[in-house]
């Protein structure tokens, strides 16, 4: 029961802040999984991928298109995009050692919250 409510937790806390300011659920997905539940790098990023199958961002798109804040056509050449680059990147993914690559989510991380704080 203790790792369901961890879960929840995270998919509680992941899907508002992704419903909130739109942003991916890796974002906040990856670093639970690796400082909660104790999951390497690897795993984390498998997971995260794994739990982004079924729709989940489906409810909070409809909510967002029915206030006319969706473009349908480029939401389908950028999945058709995502779906071919996460195949290729998780190919190269797991060629990366795992310390190595928790270095590279961390800086992607870090560079991005640099440029939203300087407004960039």
């Amino acid at each position: 029961m203790g790792i369901f409510l961890i879960c929840l937790a995270i998919g509680l806390g992941a899907g508002t802040l992704s419903g909130i300011l739109g942003i991916g659920g890796a974002i906040a997905i990856i670093p639970c999984l690796v400082y909660f539940l104790h999951f390497n790098q690897h795993l984390a990023q498998g997971t995260t991928l794994a739990l982004m199958v079924p729709p989940i961002g489906l409810l909070a798109a409809l909510v967002y298109y029915k206030a006319g804040f969706v473009d349908l056509k480029v939401a389908s050449f950028i999945c058709l995009g995502f779906a071919i680059g996460g195949l290729l990147g998780a190919k190269v993914a797991i060629l990366i050692p795992t310390e190595v690559l928790k270095k590279i989510f961390g800086l992607c991380l870090l560079l991005a919250s640099i440029r939203m704080m300087l407004g960039k």
